[in-house]
């Protein structure tokens, strides 16, 4: 029988976020599935050195913890979870959770594996297709950096995690799929949607943009009248309640903090979106032009009206590939002068690796409190008075012997370089390998996924 209407709640914005989030979400409220969204582009480059290093690894393993969390509503049938913290190898975090849940004598809990969207061992005989996996700004092909790459994963649908669903999984575990796809493949499930369907997709897709970013939708990174926002301490994260008509509404858990409002909803829809009228996934494209919105009640926003095209038969593909060395230093100096200070402390080490013969790629330097992050739109006299100010210098370079070597001209100006510098705690700056970003797409038909059910 079709439901009516399911809720869907949005229980992580990336790795790292609150780990009591998931547990809060589902006992302070009903809820029928609850999504955990845990990657980002740079996120899939470390996990695949972790996996490197350790075959075992590769995945988020907060994910653990969180499905513990709420592990009763699961063993209830009360609740179902669907999360991408598979991230570069979902098998292994697949184990993860069965140890968890044998461990709690819950090894009866259905878990549902999504694999395909990690190319890096298919590269080569892809681009030998005719894949040549462009950037998607300059136009380069991957070969270019084909020797120095370490992640290529693509951004799957939601039909394989629908599949999953259909299959009885109760948790679904996956590694890159573009972050709404976690709401929409529920949506698919419980209302029989299709890929002909393709305004009910884009609603879908909507909705899970609104909650992707957990917080963020009820009022956490909003500028809209943010100091009026009640018990940020205890910010509920957001639910979608949706209907088969692909209508919802925006809110939170009763009795939890933070608001969900017009603007602070708006405010995440147009959150990392380029043509809003073309809002491209592997499931739909999607007008965020034509999304109505109206408060409904306190903590209530309904969206309505969505509409979508077909999916462009293209998937993007997130490439992270070795791309230099790096190395970052800071001090801070103190009144009077700052800012002056800290200008001259910067110019100095410009001058002594000059004077070392020393020519990087780039060095990058810049002055917090005084303009750093508005840079000219600050004023001619930013940072002239400011009670302190930190001289943030950093180098980046192919050679790491180079950057190593910067690393050792910075700590000398505690006591050669300009007076009254503070915040310098005795470490040098740490070399670290720097990952580039490749954006391609490739065809949806190369890509092949492949569901499992563990029982």
């Amino acid at each position: 029988m079709t439901p009516r209407a399911i809720r869907i709640g949005g229980g992580s914005g990336m790795w790292g976020d609150a780990p009591d989030a998931p547990r809060r979400l589902v006992e302070d409220g009903p809820l029928d599935y609850l999504m955990l969204d845990y990657l980002a582009e740079v996120t899939m480059s470390v996990l695949q050195r972790q996996r490197a290093k350790d075959p075992s690894l590769g995945y988020a393993r907060d994910v653990v913890a969180a499905i513990e969390s709420v592990l009763p509503a699961l063993r209830e049938g009360r609740l179902t979870l669907l999360a991408n913290a598979g991230g570069v190898n979902p098998p292994a975090c697949a184990a993860a959770v069965r140890r968890m849940l044998e461990s709690h004598g819950a090894a009866s809990v259905p878990v549902g594996i999504v694999t395909g969207d990690d190319l890096l061992a298919d590269l080569d005989a892809l681009i030998g297709a005719g894949h040549e996996l462009m950037h998607m700004e300059t136009g380069e092909p991957l070969a270019a950096v084909r020797d120095r790459v370490v992640s290529a994963n693509a951004y799957i649908g939601s039909a394989p995690l629908a599949e999953a669903l259909r299959l009885g999984a109760r948790i679904v575990l996956t590694g890159r799929c573009h972050d709404a796809a976690l709401a929409v493949a529920p949506m698919r499930h419980a209302f029989g949607w299709t890929n002909d369907d393709v305004d009910l997709l884009a609603a879908g897709t909507v909705a899970g943009h609104v909650i992707e970013c957990g917080a963020q939708a009820t009022g956490g990174n909003c500028l809209a009248d943010w100091e009026t926002i009640p018990d940020l301490a205890g910010i509920g994260y957001p639910v979608v309640e949706v209907a088969a008509d692909g209508s919802f509404t925006v809110t939170k858990q009763a009795g939890t903090g933070g608001r969900v409002s017009r603007a602070s909803v708006t405010e995440q829809l147009v959150y990392e979106i380029g043509d809003p009228a073309a809002y491209v996934t592997g499931d739909v494209v999607a007008d965020f032009t034509s999304i109505r919105l109206e408060e409904a009640a306190p903590d209530e926003v309904r969206i309505s009206g969505v509409r979508g095209r077909p999916a462009t038969g293209k998937l993007k593909v997130s490439i992270a590939y070795r791309d230099g060395f790096k190395a970052v230093s800071t001090l801070v100096y103190g009144w009077p002068d700052a800012h002056a200070k800290a200008a001259a402390a910067g110019r100095i080490v410009c001058e002594r690796i000059e004077r070392l013969g020393l020519a990087f790629e780039r060095v990058h330097t810049e002055f917090i409190g005084a303009g750093a992050l508005h840079g000219p739109l600050s004023g001619a006299d930013a940072g002239r008075d400011a009670p302190e100010v930190q001289l943030r210098i950093g180098v980046r370079d192919q050679d790491r012997r180079k950057v190593e070597r910067f690393t050792r001209e910075v700590a000398p100006l505690v006591l050669n370089g300009p007076p009254t510098v503070t915040g310098y705690f005795g470490a040098r700056a740490k070399v670290e390998e720097i990952l580039g970003y490749w954006p391609a797409l490739i065809d949806a038909g190369a890509v092949r996924t492949a569901v499992e059910v563990l029982p």
